[in-house]
């Protein structure tokens, strides 16, 4: 694995520690907290208050993916998306931390780049856009790709695995290949097994328990357990922010299993997590 990638001002040296990209949804549908930070000065203060919090990269979604979501055209996404990136990116205390833009859409990742994001994370990890690996090789920006099955809407009637990890493993590896023949730096892409998307409870547990195997890729890791139904499902508890103590235990038996990068929501309490799980689990 290429141990250093330099995006904006910050150095990511895998393996080194634990990163933390915090989650900011400016849709009205967000399966955790839609309609919080729908406006874009609530999403600016809500960037903020990750930055402080210690925050590595925030990532801005226009477009739900919860289970069941409805999809949104590009005009309604962009609408929402870009003039947030562009607030934080003016905003003299969130100007330097790197962006991340969670589309599917070629079109929309390209203007939020040019608007000012860094990365590009793709929930169907090149699957629903024809144009995304020709669009991310042109732009040379990280790419984080998620296995999933299906979309959204569909994905959880397509949970039959035999192996669920090693199915996984086989879609990542075609696409990785997939995504360097169209041209992307093999040394910027990041891998994202997919929490919860077309997975059944006891399947995202058996991929936390086995993310050790992914090391056979030797890309950066990112595992997003923030609030997810599993955690839910062990707590009895349906408010997702309820799960704020069952996500720590989460994050923390995934960065023992060797995850770079945790996508969450509550910042400031994982940055806590990583620090002792790195201590703990790292050398």
């Amino acid at each position: 694995m290429t141990k250093n990638l330099n995006i904006r001002s910050k150095s990511f040296d895998w393996g080194s520690r634990t990163y933390i990209m915090g989650v900011l949804n400016v849709t009205p549908d967000s399966f955790s907290d839609g309609g919080r930070f729908a406006t874009v000065n609530a999403a600016i203060d809500r960037a903020i208050q990750m930055v402080i919090s210690g925050v590595d990269i925030i990532d801005i979604g226009g477009e739900s993916t919860k289970p069941g979501a409805t999809p949104v055209d590009e005009a309604t996404e962009l609408a929402r998306v870009i003039p947030v990136i562009q607030g934080i990116r003016q905003h003299p205390d969130t100007q330097h931390i790197p962006i991340s833009i969670d589309t599917t859409k070629a079109s929309v990742a390209r203007s939020a780049i040019q608007a000012g994001a860094d990365i590009i994370n793709d929930v169907s990890g090149g699957q629903f856009d024809a144009e995304m690996f020709a669009t991310v090789s042109q732009l040379g920006v990280p790419y984080v790709m998620m296995h999933l099955r299906g979309t959204p809407a569909t994905m959880q009637q397509m949970t039959d695995y035999d192996d669920v990890v090693g199915e996984i493993l086989a879609f990542l590896e075609m696409q990785i290949d997939r995504a360097v023949n169209a041209g992307i730096d093999r040394a910027k892409i990041m891998i994202d097994p997919g929490i919860g998307f077309a997975k059944q409870y006891q399947q995202s547990i058996e991929i936390i328990r086995h993310l050790d195997r992914f090391e056979i890729l030797d890309l950066p890791l990112l595992v997003g357990v923030s609030r997810k139904s599993f955690i839910g499902k062990i707590l009895n508890q349906p408010d997702p922010e309820g799960r704020l103590w069952g996500t720590a235990a989460a994050c923390c038996a995934s960065i023992a299993r060797g995850a770079d990068i945790l996508r969450v929501h509550d910042v400031a309490e994982m940055l806590d997590v990583i620090r002792v799980a790195d201590v703990m689990f790292r050398n």
